[in-house]
């Protein structure tokens, strides 16, 4: 049985290592609820584009450009988004896994013609060491967002794209729909599938940062009915715009497409920021309730302790002044 010394030390130990974790979860927070603020921003824009392609659909089921054309694949590029630090549960390792299982898709196309654009440096280490072609750094952009930087990323690939070094371009990153809840999420980026692009899922919930047990199983199933109702609405809602579109629709597509582009990679990008801080807050409350366990726990074994060597020192007194 442990000293009463060791016990104390032990409970200072975990105090500190507490103080830690709960700092960190409000950190992480604080930083949540920037990345949620960032998303709201950028909606009425997704909302506004989407409306629009929608539209300029159901108007002329036959639209393409080049960058919606289907051909064999011999070279695919997977744009992954990972964290620059840990301590955020499984938020780095599902994504790992994930851009594994998809490169193992594509084992027969040979490593050299799957190439890795890792945007955090968890992904970035993981893909040299499974010895993958890396696109380049873009460690930057897992800490500090930049829209120019996803710009520039897009126009790179879209180039490529279209001179034929790359035939396929997957996203994995972590669609945020809610403090508790962050979808996993692989989606096609070239050639650009508009239809099903449109009926993606954009429900997310801007305002809640709680991260108790309780609450993320309410949550979830919140999300599940509002999205439920959600696609029911937008099934029914008629697309009434009367848009004339010179000089002729293919033209428009190819315009608005690229900024689509544009809009996946950053949409991509916050959700997969404000997704990393909600599993970093839930993974360091779980820690800081666990310590909070584990300190009742000491503590009784402490004052049981105690008791104990006070009651045999009383024994030892009464056994000494009857001799």
């Amino acid at each position: 049985m442990p000293s009463l010394k060791e016990i104390k030390t032990r409970i200072a130990s975990v105090n500190s290592t507490r103080k830690i974790t709960s700092a960190m979860k409000m950190v992480a927070s604080s930083k949540l609820h920037h990345a949620q603020v960032m998303i709201e921003n950028m909606l009425p824009y997704e909302t506004m584009l989407e409306h629009i392609l929608k539209t300029f659909l159901a108007s002329e089921a036959d639209a393409s450009t080049v960058f919606s054309i289907e051909r064999p694949v011999k070279r695919v590029a997977i744009v992954a988004y990972s964290s620059n630090s840990s301590l955020c549960g499984g938020f780095n390792a599902n994504i790992i896994k994930q851009m594994q299982m998809v490169a193992a898709e594509y084992e027969a196309l040979g490593k050299e013609n799957v190439v890795i654009y890792p945007i955090g440096r968890k992904v970035a280490e993981k893909a040299v060491k499974l010895g993958y072609p890396v696109g380049g750094s873009f460690n930057d952009l897992a800490d500090k967002p930049n829209v120019q930087q996803c710009i520039d990323l897009a126009k790179e690939l879209g180039k490529k794209f279209l001179d034929g070094e790359i035939d396929k371009v997957e996203l994995v990153y972590h669609h945020f729909k809610s403090a508790g809840s962050q979808i996993l999420t692989r989606k096609t980026f070239l050639p650009i599938d508009i239809k099903s692009e449109l009926t993606k899922d954009h429900f997310r919930d801007l305002k809640s940062t709680v991260a108790t047990k309780e609450s993320q199983e309410y949550l979830r199933k919140r999300d599940a009915e509002q999205q439920s109702s959600h696609v029911r609405t937008l099934d029914g809602k008629p697309l009434n715009d009367n848009f004339i579109v010179e000089p002729d629709m293919n033209t428009v597509l190819s315009m608005l497409i690229p900024k689509l582009a544009h809009l996946m990679l950053y949409t991509a990008l916050l959700d997969s920021i404000a997704s990393e801080h909600a599993a970093r807050m839930v993974a360091m409350q779980t820690a800081t309730d666990n310590a909070d366990d584990l300190l009742r726990q000491l503590n009784l074994q402490y004052n049981k302790s105690r008791q104990q060597a006070i009651t045999n020192e009383l024994l030892d007194l009464a056994g000494g002044s009857q001799n």
